[in-house]
């Protein structure tokens, strides 16, 4: 993921401290339903690595068999591969049996960038149903869905953006990433679109990269987080920051949140398994959770036991 990258010099010189929480993110916990257990997944981007093999993935891991491997390490993946085409229901019908060995596991699919790029959100409802039809064959494996807005879409087009989520299905949680600086950099903004998001209860994704600090904007508009967090190949700073997520999720689900969808993503994502490793040690701890952590075949890799 190039996303917020940086030099080593740059890095360096970062602040990555988190953000005090926001007015909305105080409101949103605070009016949250109580529940006994905080709902939390850990997983990667993409479960195609070749870089995993002989690291979780057994030595000659085909390409075929790599979802297969992928469930036995992570409960949740932030499906991009559906960013890239939409696929039809016998194809996730595929991959969701490749999964049934791990009942728990969560595909969050990607919208597909038809949908977000090229058209914009605009006359997009013929392919929005299609990118539906073919997801709901996760059934009970299917996780939140994401929407991720380019780089160059500006809150001049903020009434397109609410059109379009009025109108998508209400019985599946969607989550929205905003990129352009626009929306953060002007307060008035910001409050109008996370406040919209509040209303339709649609979810604002929370990035976590050491070039985009506003990405960390720590908005919760429903008490559902979703952390895409972007490692620098396990440079010291990941692990303090990973250390400061985790506090700020405990704080979070003692004042109500009820999820948490932490998604890893690396410059160089063979250090991704490493870094997960080290996430859900630190949420076991800090949670009282027994979550999944990756297997390494050379145990000298399970870094923090």
């Amino acid at each position: 993921m190039e996303f917020g990258r940086v030099s080593l010099e740059e890095l360096a010189k970062i602040d990555f401290n988190l953000p005090p929480d926001p007015e909305l993110t105080i409101r949103t916990l605070k009016a949250a339903p109580h529940q006994k257990q905080l709902q939390v997944h850990v997983g990667c981007a993409k479960w195609g690595r070749k870089e995993w093999v002989g690291k979780i993935y057994p030595e000659k891991t085909k390409d075929a068999n790599f979802l297969d491997e992928y469930v036995k390490h992570f409960d949740c993946i932030e499906l991009n591969a559906t960013f890239y085409q939409v696929y039809g229901a016998s194809t996730i019908e595929k991959w969701k049996q490749k999964a049934m060995q791990n009942p728990g596991f969560r595909f969050c699919p990607k919208f597909s960038q038809s949908i977000s790029h090229i058209k914009r959100l605009k006359n997009a409802e013929e392919v929005t149903t299609s990118f539906y039809e073919g997801i709901m064959a996760f059934g009970d494996l299917l996780g939140p869905l994401f929407l991720q807005l380019s780089d160059n879409y500006t809150p001049k087009s903020l009434p397109e953006l609410k059109m379009y989520l009025q109108h998508l299905p209400k019985d599946v949680p969607v989550f929205v990433e905003l990129r352009h600086k626009d929306w953060y950099a002007v307060p008035d903004i910001r409050n109008e679109v996370f406040e919209m998001f509040s209303e339709l209860n649609i979810g604002a994704v929370i990035t976590d990269a050491s070039g985009r600090r506003d990405c960390v904007h720590m908005e919760l508009p429903t008490p559902h987080a979703f952390i895409r967090f972007v490692g620098n190949s396990l440079d010291p700073t990941d692990y303090t920051r990973v250390d400061e997520w985790v506090q700020r999720i405990k704080q979070w689900q003692q004042d109500g949140l009820q999820s948490v969808w932490f998604f890893m993503h690396q410059h160089d994502e063979r250090y991704s398994p490493e870094l997960c490793d080290y996430v859900v040690d630190q949420l076991n701890k800090a949670l009282g959770l027994d979550l999944m952590r990756p297997k390494f075949i050379n145990k000298d890799k399970g870094l923090f036991d």
